[in-house]
């Protein structure tokens, strides 16, 4: 058998001639490895600072082996595709790239050095938690609280079931008993003159205040003043030259940006955790606590008991709300009071000692019409509502503003000041952003006929406590 190699020919397609390279022509860049360089350089800003530094080795050591871009993480998916396309997708013909390799080379240096340039800060940056963590730390303190509560007790006996059948409760002796409660907290320094913001239930009550730097020192804390409807408290430490927050625009925030959280959980000082902001305007109603005056910020940064009362950052480090509150069996889910409204309760308090909130003294709830059947079903109710939305006053407060401006059990809110009125959060957010004694058009419905009435809100009853 003759094994010598055959040359195959077909007249119609003849073989193809090797290039053959003269000493002064350059080096042409093979087509593929220009492709895949060029890839390799977009995808930099879409890569962490150690991915960057990863495709970086592979585009220089590696360089003939096809990188995987499936193993390139993006949280979306479509920059991948707009950054390929933007490469491959090219008006020019394929071929021009293998007759200029120099421009080819080139271009793929300028892509790399304007996609260097846009992931600079980010390479910087790499570890901007910790660096937001180091500049804001310090005006971080822990905030323990301590309070005398008072009691009355019967001697054990007097409680058996058996002697209280006999004799009742006539002529049992109660025993006043006092024990004092602990707590802990966090809160963070607005001035070096030592004005520390906190949450109102992490001192409320309290006898005395104690205060922990990051340094170590104790100082006695006084609280100026208290807010229980926004959970916002002031103290006062007798220092200067305290380290100070910076504080951002809570107003500005979206939900996906960064949000880290620095407190002292059970105990545990100068805690960092770190997550996103999930959402923004979450009302009290949604987080189960109907009571408070606040649109909150909902993070799934961690936050545990003791986190109360400490900043959660931006990216930057700048301060854009206070940790107050979690929803218990749930992860993932923590809130915190706006930087913008919480600053404005601290500057009254500083000024004032008290907050001054508008109120109607009023019970409420959004009117659907599924609840409009419920009520007129309830024969004890003793209502007949024809609407089916808006907002129902099912209770008034004796000598309440609302009371006193002619509001009625069954009536319907349906405008407030020319606003419509669809749920009850807006009735609230009206009469808060309403000054005390200024009065308020509400339209409401009352067994079918439509009523205009002039309501002036009061001012919100506040205890002694919070007076301070």
């Amino acid at each position: 058998m003759n094994r010598s190699k055959k040359t195959l020919s077909n007249p119609k397609h003849p073989p193809i001639a090797k290039p053959q390279l003269s000493a002064n022509q350059p080096l042409m860049m093979p087509m593929a490895r220009v492709l895949r360089q060029a890839l390799i350089f977009s995808a930099m800003t879409a890569a962490s600072a150690t991915t960057v530094l990863g495709v970086s080795d592979r585009a220089t050591f590696q360089s003939d082996v096809q990188p995987a871009y499936e193993n390139v993480l993006y949280e979306n998916t479509d920059y991948k595709t707009a950054q390929y396309d933007a490469i491959v997708l090219s008006t020019a013909p394929f071929e021009s790239l293998a007759v200029v390799p120099q421009v080819a080379s080139q271009a793929a240096s300028n892509s790399l050095i304007a996609q260097a340039s846009g992931t600079s800060a980010l390479v910087r940056d790499a570890n901007f938690i910790a660096s937001a963590v180091e500049r804001v730390g310090p005006a971080v303190v822990r905030i323990d609280s301590a309070r005398t509560v008072t009691t009355t007790s019967r001697p054990g006996i007097f409680n058996d079931p058996f002697f209280r059948d006999f004799f009742g409760d006539m002529g049992v002796p109660e025993q006043p008993a006092q024990r004092v409660e602990r707590g802990t907290g966090s809160g963070f320094i607005l001035n070096g003159n030592g004005t520390i913001l906190t949450n109102a239930h992490v001192v409320e009550g309290a006898d005395t205040v104690t205060v922990t730097l990051k340094d170590g020192r104790e100082l006695r804390g006084e609280v100026i003043g208290e807010d229980p409807l926004t959970d916002v408290a002031v103290i006062k430490v007798d220092a200067n030259n305290l380290p100070t927050v910076i504080i951002g625009n809570s107003d500005a925030l979206r939900p996906g940006e960064w949000a880290i959280a620095i407190g002292n959980p059970l105990g545990l000082d100068n805690t960092v955790t770190a997550g996103i902001i999930s959402a923004t305007g979450r009302t009290s109603a949604q987080i189960r606590v109907p009571d408070k005056r606040v649109q909150f910020i909902q993070t799934d940064a961690a936050i545990n008991p003791g986190n109360s009362g400490g900043p959660l950052l931006n990216e930057r480090g700048e301060v854009i709300g206070v940790n107050t509150a979690i929803i218990g069996n749930a992860q993932g889910l923590g809130f915190a009071i706006p930087i913008n409204q919480a600053r404005a309760i601290a500057d009254q308090l500083v000024a004032n000692g008290r907050v001054e909130h508008a109120y109607l003294g009023i019970q409420m709830r959004s009117l659907t019409p599924a609840l409009r059947d419920e009520i007129n079903a309830d024969p004890s109710a003793g209502l007949r509502l024809q609407a089916d939305s808006g907002v129902v006053i099912l209770g008034i407060a004796r000598n309440a503003p609302a009371a006193q401006g002619g509001l009625r059990l069954g009536d319907v809110v349906v405008s407030m000041n020319g606003q419509p009125i669809t749920d009850a959060d807006t009735v609230q957010r009206v009469v808060e952003s309403t000054a005390v004694g200024d009065a308020i058009a509400i339209t409401v419905k009352r067994g079918g006929q439509t009523v205009e009435l002039a309501v002036r809100p009061g001012a919100y009853p506040v205890t002694q406590t919070s007076q301070r």
